[in-house]
């Protein structure tokens, strides 16, 4: 009998990417084999070969099918790795579970680049890693020159999560308020969901992975929030500690990011951003939490709530879920559009 060859997926990615970090946690969590690719000069080649699309992370399957984009990457694996799965068996909480998830994406993502790129010490901090990270070989004018190339570019794509001088305090506002909110909920549970990470752990991490990793927002965590902290570290390489609580148990802490965060910034948000795009509009502008927001629209982010309703369109019985949703103020959101 011979060995048969060990199925290996390789994952191209960079620590400072999000969405990169997400998937590789999922894969630690799965016990998916995998080698962890730095995108960078040395990988390029290798990249452009199998990638699509000029983004990470890039997932190659063992028989080099290509995969992109974080969410269904982790949706195709869990189909092919079902053991210990990442969404609870009720419909309820894996449905909330699902929408955390894309509210981690989308919105959570405005916190992370935000606090990346708005201010002198993160943008020194965070462009000196990306370059040390294309380039580990360059000497000191090289990476100097480097460093500040990429500082500028990527100030200059604030606009895209709508970071700007009047939006900068309302994410700050939010992030702060999200963080206090998901400490209490934290405080008595390993993981969003309970005793083991879920699909909207995946999705919020990656964000507050990141988040930390910078200086200012690294500080407000690790200063204020000492179970999120955890949480945080934690999911570097989660393990099933118990099992997923029940909606009740979950209810009494989670339902207030729902209200307050997913249901009352997220929501609105992405609808809107939806409604500009269907009507062609350049900026849009919608009032979230008492403040006006405006920022030009972003075709990925319909696309991704079109993929999140066809999720809430394939369950079957939506009585229970449909209940949480209107009290959070996001079943509206997620109604087919009439045509």
């Amino acid at each position: 009998m011979t060995n048969q060859p060990r199925k290996v997926y390789r994952i191209f990615g960079a620590e400072m990417s999000p969405y990169s970090v997400k998937v590789r946690s999922y894969l630690r969590y799965k016990g998916i084999p995998h080698h962890w690719i730095l995108r960078n000069a040395e990988s390029e080649a290798d990249f452009a070969r199998h990638a699509k699309l000029p983004i990470i992370p890039l997932v190659v399957a063992p028989d080099e099918v290509p995969m992109q984009d974080s969410t269904p990457i982790i949706d195709a694996l869990e189909l092919d790795y079902p053991q210990n799965p990442i969404h609870p068996g009720d419909v309820l909480t894996s449905f909330i579970s699902a929408l955390i998830e894309e509210f981690g994406d989308e919105w959570g993502n405005k916190w992370m680049f935000h606090y990346r790129w708005a201010r002198d010490l993160d943008q020194r901090a965070s462009s000196g890693r990306i370059a040390r990270m294309v380039a580990p070989k360059a000497d000191e004018i090289s990476f100097g020159k480097m460093a500040e190339k990429i500082r500028a570019r990527m100030v200059e794509r604030l606009w895209y999560v709508g970071s700007d001088e009047v939006n900068g305090p309302q994410i700050e506002q939010g992030f702060v308020e999200m963080l206090g909110l998901l400490e209490r909920h934290l405080a008595t549970r390993p993981y969003l969901f309970g005793g083991r990470p879920s699909y909207g752990d995946f999705g919020l991490w990656g964000q507050f992975y990141e988040l930390w990793t910078d200086p200012t927002a690294g500080a407000q965590i690790e200063g204020s929030a000492p179970h999120v902290l955890a949480w945080i570290q934690r999911m570097l390489w989660p393990r099933a500690e118990g099992e997923f609580e029940l909606w009740p148990e979950l209810s009494l802490t989670l339902m207030p990011i729902l209200i307050r965060q997913v249901g009352g910034l997220f929501m609105p948000w992405t609808i809107a951003n939806e409604t500009a795009l269907l009507e062609n509009r350049s900026t849009f502008s919608v009032e979230l939490g008492g403040s006006v927001w405006t920022q030009k629209p972003q075709k990925y982010h319909a696309r991704s709530l079109a993929m999140l309703r066809g999720k809430y369109a394939f369950l079957h019985d939506r009585s229970r879920l449909d209940v949480v949703l209107e009290e959070i103020g996001c079943l509206a959101g997620l109604q087919p559009r009439p045509s």
